[in-house]
């Protein structure tokens, strides 16, 4: 791996962990286009970049994080689901991962998105703040979530269509997903860390750095882009770029 290579992986990274789009599916396609090997440094270096964006999360909310207990209250209880079945069934999910399935998923999930937006009406979804979520459904997005340990479907994916059909505003919606990604990607990470320490290369830390680095400003951008975005228009661009690109990954032969 190469300076650039870590440079094109960070912004891959950052620009896809909240978009509902695979962030997995797009960083082992570039990772292929770019013929970065899969190795002991490449799993150390895909940990530490899934972490960046958790801190850009954590600074854009830090004041209603810092606020009340609550919120993290509502978000550790929606964690539980998606905790409780990856902690009992890590090795079923991890042999779960091929390629038609995370690219036939991709194409299902946009399908969802253009369905949803079709259908929805704002007057119908009566949360619309987000200290209004209650905790039964805080409890249903993290039934959602539980969704999204099936390779190919994006985590804020199936987060956002869930609260979304459970009576969250789009704008709430979104913001329990990215919120909920503190919880639960700390959590993975923190796992994957644990289990696979003995075998990762930390080696060329200054390629670890890069990665990070972009990877926090990125997700940071991605996630200020995103609420603006999907604050005066809708889910509805998200969609097509799923059907599109699983299709594209499909034509391109990409290999879990």
């Amino acid at each position: 791996m190469t300076i650039f290579d870590s440079l094109i992986l960070g912004i891959v990274e950052g620009l896809t962990e909240f978009l509902p789009v695979s962030s997995t599916a797009h960083l082992v396609l570039v990772g292929q286009l770019l013929h970065v090997k899969q190795d002991s440094f490449k799993t150390a270096y895909d940990i530490i970049i899934q972490i960046a964006p958790i801190f850009s999360v954590m600074i854009i909310f830090k004041e209603r994080l810092m606020q009340s207990l609550d919120i993290w209250y509502k978000l550790i209880v929606a964690f539980i689901p998606t905790g409780i079945v990856g902690l009992l069934f890590h090795k079923q999910i991890e042999a779960m991962f091929s390629a038609n399935s995370t690219v036939a998923l991709m194409i299902i999930t946009g399908i969802a998105f253009l369905a949803i937006e079709y259908f929805y009406k704002e007057r119908d979804h009566d949360t619309k703040l987000l200290e209004d979520v209650t905790y039964m459904q805080a409890l249903k997005v993290g039934f959602f979530q539980v969704l999204s340990l099936i390779p190919g479907v994006s985590r804020s994916g199936s987060t956002i269509l869930g609260a979304m059909l459970i009576g969250l505003r789009r704008d709430v919606a979104m913001m329990f997903s990215f919120l909920l990604a503190i919880p639960t990607m700390g959590a993975a990470s923190g796992y994957m860390l644990l289990k696979e320490y003995e075998h990762l290369s930390f080696d060329h830390m200054e390629l670890l750095v890069v990665g990070f680095v972009v990877s926090f400003v990125v997700g940071w951008i991605a996630v200020k882009w995103f609420l603006a975005i999907v604050s005066k228009y809708n889910f509805t661009p998200f969609g097509i770029y799923l059907i599109v690109s699983g299709l594209l990954f499909g034509l391109f032969g990409i290999e879990m």
